[in-house]
């Protein structure tokens, strides 16, 4: 066996290959495999869904093993991993979760033996590696309150299904300790996914976290949502992304590409978004993908009502080509598992979502070795779950016959070497796992030579070079390196390169300066984020070179941006902003003013909050044109304020201030200096640029009086609508039984112009908007069409207390001056809230004043709203309803 061995002899080579000489940007793009992996060219699902005669689909496991299922996870070996959550997503009593393990020995589709792996409450995530299960789960404490979220990894050396002891933490703390005390886990922390690249992602929700602690003792806050990453060991925990709202899971392909479907459906006119992840990137929620969409990365589309739950990148070829290669995305709020089918648009992505299955409200899925996805179901547990639901279903392509998982326990180094060819993902990454647990260095050159080998497809020498880059860290700079010379494998070669930054100590900052004009967008991408986890200022000029696009502008004044609308052109620029803000080059930013580099360095320069920065932006400003001018007063004004330090004693709600630019910003050392600068500048000009000052004051929340305002007065509240007479009429629907109901509006079609007055008459606008536009109320209607079946709108209004909207459960606050209010919670900010009553009397509240938030287990709404109503009545308003999409 030839042994791959490093020396002085290779530092001696890798300074040979720093020079700048040797690292020339590439002229020639090779993008061919890499386009066809992903293969658009699939037929239309988009309306018939599934196609049946190509799946055995069959049950696997009930409510009697798995009731209300929160995730799921199947080891490579075919053992599947179910999460079992009775608190559920409001639920706050202890003691009702737990993992189960559910065996399949001979294949043949019927569940052999389950055992109970290890008891865990609000199992939120689960990964099956090895003998070893991480979870990510809710710790109580002993007086049966939540503590926070814990990411663990148990131990089964054993393999009896049952967990050796109690679990190891790998970061404590990754939640928020207040809300889940006061809501539970409905905006928590969600669902972990491991990569080709060794890391363990997880899909943070927007409670965000407070002083998370890795495993190294490292600590580290976020305020709202997005991806964390963190090594198998509970080392060198990092943020990924940022500014997502209700992402419950991440979708991963072969080359790193990360996609969510946000769960972002709790009114107010929050769509799910299907995003495609970019590392570094920010995505804005909440404070600043309404106002501020110019500075955030897009999600690739909005598509609507709903509620994004499990995600999985398929890549098996034994499925039909129609579906493999494809983030898998599920969706609790419309009970189906949808198909993205991505293609690449330069250094991004496009897509086209497609049905694919229907399950009532499917939460999770997860593939194994041998081409087998298991598939979990809510199935109507609830909010805080329910005994008699639930459940897991086996899908399988119809033209595959299972074969056993290769031994990968048993396996010699060499063996799993040669498992990184195999073509399913699954394989190749437990395969990974296996080999760097033996810490088998000694096949280091075995591996890099599958990374060389041109005649494999990409997929596996990407697998080969993140084997190697994990096998070997800084030792392998050289080989990376020279790997990073073929077109092909630049892209990844550079990721690797600067992976992980305990092993950047010998990585040559020259080959990602060169790459950053490379052909290829992909390539500059990875360039550029490797940059800023180098940290070397001596890539502050070729970033500084990164073209901004015209699309880059600030959406018209109070005009909500595109943040879901694809836009590639303006993927590089905002990563080499994120790249300069880490870098830190004060000086030559401020120097690049008056240059054609001007609009990238004004751009870093907003989240650069230093009184070196101020001052040479005030003396810049006499030297511009007139339009840089504007531009440097607009970054004065962002940086006016800043973000305060998140102690996670708050949250913002369901219903957060989307204004922005910051969610509760606070002044710094040099905001006096801005502020006297800004003043001065309003004073000097012309009455025709008043309103600039005064949209400048109003966009960013400056607060500085001298520069006036564009804002108007509150317009006066809503006519009131008595809602006890509506409920104490009687008509057909009120002399009926629920089930009679159901049945008899289900064979009448109705009308939705008649149900459109029906919404007015009946009381309904006094909890509900359907537009956008209009002012905040209770549950949002305009999406109710694409959430709930016919069936289940009924329910909802016949029964308001049977399945309470999250977000919009009746609040009763009690102030300190001894006042009370009671209703839906429709506005809130870091220091103040508004709360309307069920009359449509919205108050204003300052959120200090607050002695207690209780929310009700009762809905606001009043039962027999509808009481008066014929079936053919209620058939219209339901109609009208389910047109609302």
């Amino acid at each position: 066996m030839t042994q791959f061995k490093f020396s002085v002899f290779s530092l001696f080579v890798l300074i040979a290959l720093g020079s700048c000489s040797k690292f020339s940007p590439s002229k020639t793009v090779d993008l061919q495999e890499l386009t066809d992996f992903y293969h658009p060219a699939g037929p239309d699902f988009s309306q018939s869904g599934i196609d049946s005669t190509q799946f055995i689909i069959s049950n696997f496991a009930g409510p009697d093993l798995v009731p209300s299922p929160s995730c799921l996870a199947v080891a490579a070996t075919g053992e599947v991993f179910v999460g079992v959550d009775m608190i559920g997503s409001l639920g706050k009593t202890p003691g009702k979760g737990r993992i189960v393990r559910l065996v399949d020995q001979d294949q043949n589709g019927e569940m052999d033996s389950h055992t109970v792996f290890a008891e865990v409450d609000n199992p939120r995530g689960i990964i099956a590696m090895g003998d070893k299960v991480y979870v990510l789960h809710t710790v109580f404490g002993s007086d049966s309150l939540a503590y926070n979220m814990d990411l663990v990894v148990f131990e089964d050396k054993n393999g009896d299904g049952i967990a050796d002891g109690p679990s190891q933490p790998l970061i404590k703390n990754i939640s928020n300790q207040n809300s889940l005390r006061s809501r539970g886990t409905d905006h928590s922390t969600n669902g972990i996914r491991m990569g080709i690249d060794g890391w363990i992602y997880i899909a943070v929700g927007d409670f965000g976290f407070f002083e998370a602690e890795d495993r190294s003792g490292k600590k580290m806050t976020m305020l709202g949502g997005g991806i964390v990453r963190v090594r198998p060991d509970g080392t060198e925990m990092e943020v990924y992304a940022h500014g997502t709202r209700n992402i419950y899971d991440v979708a991963i392909d072969p080359f790193m590409n990360i996609f969510t479907r946000g769960n972002t459906n709790d009114g107010g006119g929050w769509n799910v978004r299907f995003i495609a992840y970019h590392q570094t990137g920010e995505y804005g929620y909440p404070s600043l993908f309404k106002n501020f969409t110019e500075e955030i990365l897009p999600a690739l589309v909005d598509v609507g009502g709903g509620s994004g739950t499990g995600s999985y990148f398929l890549d098996d070829p034994r499925w039909p080509v129609d579906y493999n290669h494809t983030p898998l995305m599920a969706d609790w709020g419309k009970s189906e598992l949808f198909v993205h089918r991505v293609n690449i648009e330069g250094p991004g992505f496009q897509q086209q979502e497609e049905h694919f299955l229907k399950l009532s409200q499917i939460t999770d899925l997860d593939l194994d070795a041998s081409g087998i996805l298991y598939l979990s179901a809510w199935d109507g547990a609830g909010y805080r779950g329910n005994p008699d639901k639930g459940y897991v279903i086996r899908m399988i392509p119809k033209d595959l016959s299972p074969e056993p998982s290769p031994n990968f326990k048993n396996a010699s180094p060499l063996e799993l070497v040669q498992l990184l060819k195999t073509s399913n993902a699954v394989t190749r990454l437990a395969a990974q796992q296996e080999l760097l647990h033996r810490e088998a260095k000694e096949v280091s050159a075995e591996v890099l030579h599958l990374a060389e080998d041109s005649s494999l497809p990409l997929q596996n020498r990407v697998a080969a070079v993140y084997t190697f880059a994990q096998l070997t860290c800084a030792d392998g700079v050289p080989a990376l390196v020279k790997l990073s010379r073929e077109d092909k494998m630049r892209e990844f070669a550079l990721r690797a390169l600067a992976d992980r930054k305990s092993c950047l100590a010998q990585v040559p900052v020259e080959a990602f300066i060169a790459a950053t004009q490379d052909a290829n967008p992909r390539v500059q991408a990875a360039a550029i984020v490797g940059l800023g986890r180098i940290g070397d200022p001596k890539a502050t000029q070729s970033l500084l070179k990164i073209k901004v696009p015209e699309s880059f502008q600030s959406p018209a004044y109070q005009t909500e941006g595109p943040h879901a609308t694809p836009n590639s052109e303006i993927i590089l620029p905002h990563l080499a902003v994120k790249a300069l803000v880490e870098i830190n080059p004060v000086e030559e930013l401020i120097e690049a003013i008056g240059t054609e580099q001007a609009k990238l360095a004004l751009w870093a320069l907003r989240y650069i909050h230093d009184v070196k920065a101020v001052d040479g932006l005030i003396a810049a400003f006499p030297k511009s044109n007139p339009e840089t001018q504007k531009d440097i007063l607009f970054t004065l004004a962002r940086t006016f304020q800043r973000e305060a330090p998140y102690d996670a004693s708050w949250w913002w709600g369901t219903r957060p201030d989307t204004h922005g630019p910051y969610y509760k910003g606070e002044e710094w050392e040099g905001s006096a200096k801005i502020k006297e600068f800004l003043v001065a500048q309003q004073s000097h000009q012309g009455a025709e640029f008043q309103s600039f000052f005064a949209e400048l004051n109003d966009r960013n929340r400056l607060g500085i009086g001298e520069l006036g305002t564009t804002l108007l007065a509150e317009g006066e509240e809503e006519e009131k609508v008595d809602l006890e007479s509506i409920k104490n009429k009687k008509g057909q629907v009120g002399n009926s039984s629920i089930e009679d109901v159901i049945l008899g509006v289900a064979e009448i079609k109705g009308d939705p112009v008649k149900g459109k007055a029906l919404f007015v008459s009946q009381g309904c606008l006094a909890c509900h908007t359907v537009e956008k536009g209009q002012p905040m109320k209770g549950p949002f209607m305009g999406q109710i069409g694409s959430i709930m079946s016919r069936d289940q709108i009924v329910e909802s209004i016949l029964k308001p207390n049977a399945s309470i909207s999250q977000g919009f459960a009746t609040v009763l606050l009690e102030t300190k001056d001894g006042k009370s209010f009671t209703g839906f919670v429709t506005a809130e900010s870091a220091d103040k809230l508004t709360i309307r009553d069920i009359g449509g009397t919205a108050t204003n509240l300052v959120k200090s004043n607050i002695k207690s938030r209780k929310q009700l287990e009762t809905s606001m709404m009043p039962a027999g709203l509808a009481n008066s109503l014929s079936f053919e009545e209620l058939a219209s308003l339901v109609s009208y309803l389910q047109q609302q999409k």
